[in-house]
């Protein structure tokens, strides 16, 4: 593959961290709605090109993690540090900037795909890198069309939305994450939604992304997906990181009674 492929290319669009520096290191993350605690200090390290899952029940907090990392939430303490150039300290009420700078580091592909529904496929991948990273429309549209190709897209770049399948809207959702060129990557189950039978191809392309070096969180029930792929695997619960390690560790041999009886009941499905 031709390093100056979109895809191939540097993940980063910036220069790689130093030397054995975290890619991202989170510390006491916490985030309160009301009376219920959602986040209970998490910590989390990350190192460049590292793939790590996060799982664990409905209403863990695992989607808040990523909404945090990605600005769309403001935790009410915890610090998020990436590649030691942007530093952000929830408690100590950051400013717009300072969210804005954390938030441009990563990129996240939903659950429910989130595009516009009424711009074409090639309307929403180019619609970030030119309304907010400033890029000429030309540069972003040629990047857009080579990674819709990457992904077997090129011939739906005037379709809207509603035409397309599930998996060929979740498809969209990754290249458009891939157009603004993030350091990080955050996944929010992005089979859920999705038909069984199309589940395979969206998988298929964050494989190939991980082989290609992107550092990803990924928020997934797809535990057999997870072992392949995953270098580290974050079981949460109730608002905590019950467990953590290599996938064989806690997907194989766990610990903690509780992940025991998570993968248990996911399993027997």
């Amino acid at each position: 593959m031709s390093p100056t492929d979109p895809i191939a290319a540097d993940p980063s669009g910036a220069d790689p961290s130093p030397a054995g520096q975290a890619l991202l290191t989170v510390r006491g993350l916490s985030k309160r709605f009301g009376d219920n605690e959602v986040l209970k200090s998490i910590d989390l390290t990350v190192q460049p090109g590292q793939i790590v899952a996060l799982i664990g029940p409905s209403g863990s907090g695992k989607t808040t993690v990523l909404r945090s990392l990605n600005g769309l939430e403001v935790p009410d303490a915890g610090i998020a540090d990436v590649a030691g150039e942007v530093h952000v300290d929830f408690a100590a009420s950051p400013s717009r900037a300072e969210i804005n700078a954390l938030r441009d580091r990563s990129a996240m592909v939903f659950q429910h795909f989130n595009l516009f529904p009424h711009k074409t496929v090639l309307e929403n991948v180019i619609e970030g890198p030119v309304q907010v990273q400033k890029r000429s429309k030309v540069d972003a549209t040629a990047d857009a069309l080579a990674l819709l190709a990457r992904v077997g897209l090129s011939d739906k770049r005037d379709a809207y939305p509603f035409e397309l399948s599930g998996g060929q809207q979740q498809r969209v959702g990754i290249v458009r994450a891939l157009a603004l060129k993030p350091q990080l990557l955050l996944f929010d189950e992005p089979t859920s939604s999705l038909d069984p039978e199309l589940v395979g191809d969206v998988l298929d392309v964050i494989r190939e992304l991980a082989g290609e070096g992107w550092t990803m969180l990924i928020v997934t029930h797809e535990l057999q997906f997870a072992k392949q792929v995953a270098d580290q695997v974050v079981f949460m619960d109730g608002g905590r990181v019950v467990e953590h390690g290599h996938p064989r560790d806690v997907l194989v041999s766990p610990q903690h009674e509780r992940t025991r009886q998570f993968l248990r009941r996911l399993l027997d499905r």
